[in-house]
């Protein structure tokens, strides 16, 4: 394991906010527990632990609607032809090594992030310049409406001049956030400092530390005994028993996660909408939602959740109808034998669904659908495999049917995922396969350059009205989060596009 005191000799000394004979201790430190490791200093290589733990910072911040917020930039102005976003940045903004903020500085930092892969390298960017100290512009090839959220993502996120050496290489993480890097134990533990000349609110607590525990059970033992303050990511069968420890508070969030059910719409018996349909129909996604994620309003018949109301239409059912999923499939020619299973010209209706073991929920709901779709006469087979399956069934054509947990919130438009997912007709490893909508395709492609809400939005609702409609995927459920506070932590709230814990909030309640 490397272990590197960032920010302590690595470059350069820096001035730090707290007494030099002031260490964290049981007593003056939030530990929080979560499931994700960290690998590198390098903020486009899964950088989200220094932007949760709030070292780092970017130019926009993202509200817990998905709307854009001023961040390191106070606002930001897009030019009529909107090939060009200028950003002016906040005032007496200071890197924890004392340096201060400038144009040049974040200019410098985007421009070596967008050399390395990262989101920006998704965006026609044509030059990124500095206008004056406090003021700077992204010009563009075309209007790119996601650019925005691009400018919200960990990859963006702002360094200082001597976080780098002469390669460009990310020696030493050095932000602008409420907390400054004390300790840096890769890939488990990163331990925080709070930063007391911070620009914004400045933090109550002292330190703050992450340490990463991957086994579910072992986190729930953290929880009971006491020794996480904050535990993220716990099984949703724990939850009922944890809250009747009088210590702990259990909070539940919505995730822009959806379990959802993968289609090869080459196959001959999920070419009709209306055998999609009648699959759809069958599923008992309340039933799912409740015994499964135990987040019995969770269950949803489309892939976008409510806070993402661009995408989020109004006038759909998640409810099961085995009856009319029945008739649909009759409808079509389906007729059941002897043996109950639905069969046209001598075929049974038999499918195969691959899902993997990585969330150990995934199993258990795609057993719940070998036994709902049965009830309706189709035979389903399930092959738990690696995860890596997916992708490599969908390129091959192999794949029939795949249960799979696909996040929209990894930035705060998720037109970038819905691109990767359903621009084509051959769609995405995650997404749709061979699903051919041209004009919703084309539709797609042209909201990176739509700067108008409103005709934004229009477009948005159509292309979700027909993903819903036509089914290329089944939405079950959205996942939900859940969360466990000691009562001794008070002001703690929880991000659902996990961009920040914000600690500079919390303070102790003893």
């Amino acid at each position: 394991m490397l272990k590197v005191i960032s920010a302590l000799g690595v470059a350069g000394a820096l001035s730090l906010s707290a007494p030099l004979l002031a260490e964290p201790t049981k007593e003056n430190t939030l530990a929080i527990k979560g499931q994700f490791e960290f690998a590198s200093l390098d903020p486009t290589r899964r950088g989200y632990v220094f932007q949760r733990m709030q070292v780092l910072e970017t130019l926009v911040n993202v509200d817990a609607k998905g709307n854009l917020t001023p961040g390191l930039a106070s606002k930001w102005e897009i030019s009529e032809d909107g090939k060009a976003w200028t950003f002016t940045l906040q005032p007496d903004v200071k890197f924890h090594n004392g340096s201060a903020l400038d144009a040049t500085a974040v200019v410098n930092s985007l421009n070596i992030a967008r050399a390395k892969p990262s989101l920006m390298q998704g965006a026609p960017i044509t030059g990124i310049e500095v206008l004056d100290p406090q003021k700077m512009r992204v010009n563009l090839a075309n209007p790119y409406s996601p650019l925005g959220a691009i400018m919200a993502n960990y990859s963006t996120a702002i360094l200082a001049p001597e976080a780098f050496d002469a390669e460009s290489n990310v020696i030493a993480v050095i932000g602008t956030g409420a907390f400054t890097a004390y300790e840096i134990a890769m890939p488990h533990k990163l331990v925080v400092e709070r930063f007391d000349d911070y620009w914004g609110k400045k933090a109550s607590i002292e330190y703050a530390s992450y340490l990463t525990g991957h086994r579910a059970e072992s986190r729930v033992l953290q929880v009971r005994s006491g020794e996480g303050d904050i535990v993220f990511g716990l099984d949703a069968a724990s939850v009922p028993a944890l809250r009747m420890l009088p210590q702990v508070e259990i909070l539940r969030t919505d995730l822009p996660r959806v379990l959802s059910i993968k289609l090869n719409l080459a196959h001959p018996l999920l070419a009709s909408q209306s055998s999609r349909e009648a699959l759809s129909l069958a599923i008992n996604r309340h039933g799912i939602a409740s015994a499964v994620l135990r987040s019995p309003e969770s269950a949803t018949a489309q892939l976008l959740p409510s806070y993402m109301s661009d995408w989020h239409i109004g006038d759909t059912s998640a409810a099961q109808d085995l009856e009319r999923a029945q008739s649909l499939l009759m409808a079509d020619g389906w007729q059941k034998n002897s043996d109950g299973w639905m069969e046209k010209a001598g075929q049974p209706f038999e499918l195969t669904l691959i899902t993997y073991a990585d969330r150990p929920e995934l199993v258990t709901v795609a057993t719940a659908l070998q036994d709902q779709w049965k009830r309706i006469g189709v035979k389903l087979n399930v092959n738990v495999t690696n995860s890596s399956a997916i992708p490599s069934g969908h390129q091959d054509g192999s794949l029939e049917v795949a249960l799979i947990a696909r996040n929209y919130g990894t930035i705060a438009d998720p037109l970038g995922v819905l691109i990767k997912d359903f621009g084509n007709s051959s769609g995405g490893d995650w997404g749709s396969m061979n699903w051919s909508q041209p004009a919703i395709q084309a539709s797609l492609s042209q909201l990176v350059q739509q700067n108008d809400t409103a005709k934004y939005r229009q477009q948005a609702q159509q292309i979700a009205q027909a993903i819903y409609e036509d089914k290329p995927l089944i939405a079950i459920a959205h996942y939900v989060q859940h969360t466990a506070v000691q009562k001794d932590v008070e002001g703690f709230r929880f991000d659902p596009y996990e961009r920040s814990y914000f600690l500079n909030e919390i303070k102790w309640n003893r």
